[in-house]
């Protein structure tokens, strides 16, 4: 019934300034900011994936992930991350450098971060 529909997902923010600029500037993801029913941003993917991200008055960050990005290499990736300012999350499961590695490899190569408004973001390995 929806399988055709242009999906897309969404989580808010206290700042769509800050939230374009850490997205569009630090991480390199295609933005646009619109400001016509409130500020709210686009972003986009090139295999045609969009997340709305809103501006809320009374934004509490995600307790959960709301952006899983797959990547070829999660340790070079956490590395230029970390090099552009990107403060990786240091958890119980994740090695100094803040990369999850299951030793039996059943679980993909995971890393997360947090954006400027707190919300949960991964980087994840593509092939596993």
């Amino acid at each position: 019934m929806l399988a055709s529909s242009p999906a897309f997902g969404s989580f808010s923010t206290d700042s769509v300034e800050k939230a374009a600029a850490f997205y569009g500037d630090v991480l390199g993801i295609d933005t646009q900011v619109d400001d016509a029913m409130g500020p709210m941003l686009t972003l986009s993917f090139p295999n045609g994936a969009r997340f709305l991200v809103y501006e809320k008055d009374d934004h509490a960050p995600a307790t959960h992930t709301v952006l899983m990005l797959p990547v070829e290499d999660v340790t070079a990736t956490a590395r230029r991350l970390v090099e552009a300012g990107v403060r990786l999350e240091q958890l119980e499961w994740t090695d100094e450098d803040g990369v999850a590695r299951d030793p039996n490899g059943e679980m993909p190569e995971t890393a997360w971060f947090k954006d400027p408004a707190g919300n949960w973001i991964s980087i994840l390995a593509v092939d596993a």
